[in-house]
């Protein structure tokens, strides 16, 4: 499952800066016009993506090729860093079939073990809080495609979870029918008109009866054992002209000033999860290969853009600040029954820790 929130819409997040950080920025031919929002200024490593939009007159703009400036002010504290993560974890909590328990969480029954997290209430709050980092992260954005509204009206939402995108979307674009589908069946009934949610395993045939305009997969690390196929599938399920968006992680944990080392509980942890997903087959970073798949797939107009994550509260400026509570608060969630020493690492703020989330979308040939 992907995209996240519970039965309850999200409680509002802290108020969003005028502009966001940058990501990087790829492209194999110019693509059109990026959807109206504020963009983070974008760093192009052949073409830029889109516009940026200006910052505020009174924020001044972030330098794409600088590194995240460390907050000097930051106390060494653990105890601090827990005070901020709790009282902003608890601003965003919010109270949200037949399924499974085990080890004392909920899990999916439908094609029982191909999601390898739970779906409770607690990852629930988990998946609402990634919610919130990935849209404030990319600029305050739910999606980077250059769709046009007047060409959608059918629109795939791939691992919808408990269904935010989707319904979102649904309220963005009134005209167009959206589908979102998942293992589980935790979507919210009171949804607008236009959007239905259906149970269905993504990697198994699909079977749907007319194409898609537009198909968005977002956060299905570790969920997706083919995912060539997967794309290849978007691919096919296209109508002409159609887009297909692809976010997700690269948890490679690194810093930019080398206080991040191997020898880190939070580094070993994450590379011993490395080795856990390739031993289970299953892509634990797929968001540096998305722009690839999406060629391979045959699709044109391909962008990719990659941007910063900090994690924990260290950065100096505040757009990534509020972008490492974020991250920190949903990534303690995951890792609460793990060994002290992870904790410890990702609230130590002398310890620069990062990761980068990607997007890519491409267009199938008119």
């Amino acid at each position: 499952m992907a995209d996240p929130t519970p039965a309850a819409a999200p409680a509002a997040a802290p108020a969003a800066p005028a502009s966001a950080p940058a990501p990087e920025s790829s492209t194999s031919a110019p693509p059109a016009a990026a959807p109206a929002a504020a963009s983070p200024p974008a760093q192009a490593s052949t073409a830029p993506a889109a516009a940026a939009a200006s910052p505020a007159a009174d924020d001044a703009p972030i330098d794409p090729d600088a590194n995240i400036e460390i907050d000097d002010a930051l106390r060494d504290d653990d105890s601090a860093i827990g005070s901020q993560v709790s009282a902003f974890t608890e601003s965003l909590s919010s109270s949200v079939v037949d399924y499974p328990i085990k080890h004392g969480r909920r899990y999916h029954k439908f094609r029982s073990g191909a999601y390898p997290f739970p779906n409770d209430e607690d990852e629930m709050d988990r998946l609402d809080m990634t919610h919130e980092l990935m849209y404030v992260g990319t600029g305050e954005k739910h999606y980077l495609a250059p769709v046009e509204e007047s060409k959608l009206h059918r629109i795939l939402d791939l691992g919808t979870g408990t269904g935010i995108w989707a319904i979102t979307i649904g309220d963005e674009f009134p005209n167009a029918e959206v589908i979102g589908n998942d293992l589980s069946a935790i979507q919210p009934t009171w949804i607008p008109p236009n959007v239905k949610f259906e149970v269905d395993d993504i990697e198994s045939p699909w079977v749907y009866g007319a194409k898609f305009d537009w198909i968005f997969c977002r956060y299905l690390t570790a969920c997706i054992l083919d995912w060539p196929k997967l794309v290849k599938n978007a691919y096919d399920n296209l109508n002409a002209g159609g887009w297909a968006e692809f976010q997700d992680f690269e948890f490679n944990f690194y810093s930019e000033d080398g206080s991040v080392n191997d020898d880190l509980s939070v580094r070993k942890w994450i590379l011993a999860l490395n080795e856990a997903a390739k031993k289970t087959k299953r892509e634990l970073n797929p968001g540096s290969y998305l722009e690839g798949w999406l060629k391979g797939a045959g699709f044109t107009n391909v962008v990719h853009q990659r941007f910063k994550f900090p994690l924990g509260p260290w950065p100096k400026d505040p757009k990534y600040k509020e972008i490492g509570l974020y991250n920190i608060a949903q990534f303690e969630q995951g890792v609460q029954v793990l060994i002290a020493g992870v904790r410890k690492d990702v609230r130590n703020p002398n310890l620069h820790i990062q990761f980068d989330f990607h997007v890519a979308y491409g267009q199938k040939p008119e």
